[in-house]
């Protein structure tokens, strides 16, 4: 047995069995429009993810809030949530709520009517996946009116299939996911041992036929007996060259190093003006000192301009050091937190920051130039090396991923008949991510 199909006259959809209705959204959904008010202490906070709907961790500190929740809409459990607006931009749009709690009130709630939720959502995810509603936008924000989803056609099969359509879709995308998350733990493990390798080697050498001494660095215990310690300020000095004009390229610090920003696009933290911008030369060294959790540090291979807030430095020393191995050994710093446990500030906040002296002050480790050299060698060898099987790894989840969303897809548009698949059992497994990290921008 398999589908006939008629025409059917969606901007996205032009075929779908014959035996489905097409019924306008207004039938299957109902708005709720509840605010918590001054009750709103005793309500969970939630956020619209690309997981769905999930509880956010106020005290995390991730995130902005606001300082007063009353104008956000409660939610209940079964209850469906739309953002409509900036639909483009916005990292998921359409979520089912498993909580009780309340949302921002820029989003929409509804009840669901007459469909298996599940299914619904499924449909609205598979839209969002390609943002398939771009033909509803209106205005700069990508604004889809209440008025006009209301009245959008929905594709609606008959009970049994909307539930088996569900039943399946759990399954296969269970098996996805679960194929995503293995891949996704091997590339976790693979830079915690590139890190150990880097952080070994930055702090131990590559001899393991060596002596080792007593040091007074806290996040090294032993040194090669060769080796010296000594303070930061002994071989860089920290530079503030104020541009005192536009129209240089600025240099953004992210955690994959010093980029040149394209200040065209508006997009992200921008400045009013950069004529109070330091210079930034290459073989500069660059540190965003005011977050220690997010923050991190590079060797300008640019010149430009950079926010005065950043520290920037320069080695002075080059007949003792290369630039190359304490780049290894400030990011390391970074990247095991041993920066964080000398900073001052509020890191819920997101302010956790490295103070002058200490970072002056700071002690490091000191092989021979000839042991520096080989380190950094070594260092590169191993980050190219788990670079390109982690670069693999990642494009087999963009293609699992691309399947999941077209296998969505063609079973919530009828394009497979599932009538009699028998479904086995299974686990349920969820695509493990970092929710916090993907909470619409629009609820910050």
């Amino acid at each position: 047995m398999s589908y006939k199909y008629k025409e059917i006259s969606l901007p996205w959809l032009e075929h779908v069995p014959e035996h489905w209705e097409m019924v306008r959204n207004k039938v299957l959904l109902s708005e709720s429009k509840n605010t918590v008010g001054t009750a709103y202490a005793k309500y969970q906070l939630l956020s619209l993810t690309k997981s769905g709907v999930i509880i956010r961790d106020l005290s995390s500190g991730k995130g902005k809030f606001p300082s007063d929740f009353g104008t956000y809409n409660t939610v209940e459990e079964e209850q469906i949530v739309f953002c409509l607006f900036d639909i483009d931009e916005t990292p998921r749009t359409v979520g089912l709520s498993s909580h009780n709690g309340m949302i921002t009130g820029a989003y929409d709630v509804f009840y669901i009517n007459c469909v298996n939720p599940r299914f619904l959502e499924y449909y609205y995810i598979s839209l969002d996946n390609v943002k398939a509603m771009r033909p509803l936008y209106s205005g700069l924000r990508k604004v889809i009116g209440i008025n006009t989803f209301m009245q959008t056609h929905f594709p609606l099969p008959p009970r049994d299939e909307q539930d088996q359509i569900v039943r399946y879709l759990d399954w296969k995308v269970s098996l996805i996911n679960k194929l995503i998350n293995v891949k996704k733990r091997k590339i976790e493990l693979l830079k915690e041992i590139c890190l150990s390798s880097i952080n070994y080697a930055i702090s131990h050498g590559l001899s393991s036929d060596v002596s080792y001494k007593e040091t007074d660095i806290t996040w090294v215990s032993k040194i090669p007996v060769l080796w010296e310690t000594t303070n930061i300020k002994n071989h860089f000095n920290i530079k503030k060259r104020i541009a005192g004009k536009e129209g240089y390229e600025v240099l953004s610090i992210t955690q994959k190093g010093l980029k040149v920003k394209d200040i065209t696009t508006n997009e992200g933290q921008m400045a009013a003006n950069y004529d109070n911008y330091q210079f930034v030369y290459p073989g500069d060294f660059a540190m965003n000192h005011m977050d220690l959790l997010t923050g991190y540090i590079d060797i300008s291979k640019h010149f430009g301009v950079t926010s005065p807030d950043y520290r920037v430095f320069i080695l002075t020393d080059t007949e003792n050091c290369l630039p190359e191995y304490f780049l290894r050994v400030f990011q390391v710093c970074y990247k095991r937190r041993i920066f964080y446990g000398f900073g001052r500030g509020a890191a819920t906040h997101g302010r956790w920051r490295l103070p002058k002296d200490s970072f002056l002050n700071f002690l490091l480790p000191i092989p021979s130039m000839e042991e520096q050299r080989d380190i950094a060698r070594y260092c590169n060898k191993v980050e190219n090396t788990t670079f390109s099987i982690v670069s693999r790894l990642e494009n087999e989840l963009l293609l699992l991923a691309e399947y999941r969303t077209r296998l969505i897809s063609d079973v919530v548009t009828g394009k497979f008949d599932l009538r009699g698949v028998i479904i086995p059992e299974y686990e349920v497994t969820d695509d493990s991510i970092n929710d916090e990290e993907n909470v619409n921008e629009s609820e910050e």
